[in-house]
């Protein structure tokens, strides 16, 4: 079954490659519970199918770098990216992105969170196995408020400037 609009955030864990350490968190990847990272905060969350792949890389994670301060302007707390790569993969696409501070790039590494949300696909005819659907979402307290899921392979709704006016 497929998360929608209206549906709470399913428990889950994702990773993130943390670039400096602070009290709670040490340098390298870092497992957190995806109900505590939402609680209490507004979040576009956006998914994409790999780090480093030419659409995410070119216009996906490019355009939530360049519109973060009218999120944060509209109330969204954090912006994240969400792939099924491991966390030292996220981390060098958000140092090769300069996304780092501005954009949480999220490691979903077997899949468990896209699978949970019923927006897992199977890339196996290129190489990749399983992966996530390119899609976004605002996420408010743990609760889905929007979600845009791209079909076939297209690059058309989860993009920042839509996220962005349907914040409006």
């Amino acid at each position: 079954m497929t998360i929608k609009i209206g549906d709470r955030l399913p428990e889950g864990k994702l990773a993130e490659f943390i670039e400096t350490e602070t009290e709670g968190c040490s340098l390298g990847p870092n497992s957190f519970n995806v109900s505590d990272l939402v609680k209490g905060k507004k979040i576009a969350l956006f998914a994409v199918p790999g780090a480093f792949t030419p659409t995410c890389s070119a216009k996906h994670l490019p355009g939530y770098i360049q519109h973060a301060a009218e999120f944060k302007a509209k109330g969204v707390d954090e912006i994240w990216a969400v792939s099924v790569n491991d966390a030292f993969v996220m981390g060098a696409w958000g140092r090769d992105q300069k996304a780092t501070g501005i954009v949480r790039l999220l490691a979903d590494g077997n899949a468990d969170f896209v699978k949970a949300l019923g927006l897992d696909a199977d890339f196996g005819k290129f190489g990749m196995g399983v992966r996530s659907q390119r899609f976004s979402a605002l996420i408010d307290d743990g609760v889905v408020k929007q979600l845009n899921v791209e079909q076939g392979g297209k690059f058309e709704v989860s993009n920042a400037e839509t996220l962005l006016a349907q914040l409006a």
